[in-house]
């Protein structure tokens, strides 16, 4: 989906959303399947994240796909809960969630996970699926979200590979 659903009522309608996505990647000393497991255990983000907290899958759900989680998120000064739907489990390959659900999500976030030497490539990606109200009203309030995101994954992904090297029991 590169545009959005046209809604007369926002000023985003028809926004080409096409330059809201990144991609951020890192080394980190374990295996794939380790990995994994550290990022599909939803409530460890926080462990990394400088943005979430409190996140935990609903009851009965887990790290398969059409499991539901929420968190809570912090951004200027502001703190909100988020709801989101597991789309992608692959057990030492890929884990994906959309914020929002799978129908009608705002964002997705991609996990992908390789072998390299003897540790593993992360990858972190975030796609804007469609503008909201929720996420401001002009491009430029946008553009501002994708590069706070953009900061957090990074922030995030050293904090992972930190936290790695220093635990010998992954």
């Amino acid at each position: 989906m590169s545009t959005t659903t046209p809604n007369p009522q926002h000023p985003l309608a028809g926004l080409d959303l096409t330059s809201f996505t990144f991609t951020r990647r890192c080394w980190v000393d374990t295996t794939p399947d380790s990995v994994y497991r550290l990022i599909s255990d939803v409530s460890l983000i926080e462990t990394w994240s400088p943005s979430a907290s409190e996140v935990s899958y609903a009851p009965g759900d887990g790290p398969w796909v059409s499991s539901w989680f929420s968190g809570r998120n912090r951004r200027d000064g502001r703190e909100w809960v988020t709801h989101s739907e597991v789309v992608r489990a692959d057990p030492g390959g890929a884990f994906a969630f959309v914020v929002g659900g799978a129908d009608h999500g705002i964002v997705r976030w991609d996990w992908h996970f390789r072998e390299q030497g003897r540790g593993s490539i992360v990858q972190q990606s975030w796609r804007l699926l469609r503008t909201d109200p929720v996420l401001g009203d002009t491009r430029e309030d946008v553009l501002s979200l994708r590069d706070h995101m953009a900061d957090s994954t990074e922030s995030t992904l050293l904090a992972l590979a930190e936290w790695i090297a220093g635990d010998q029991t992954h």
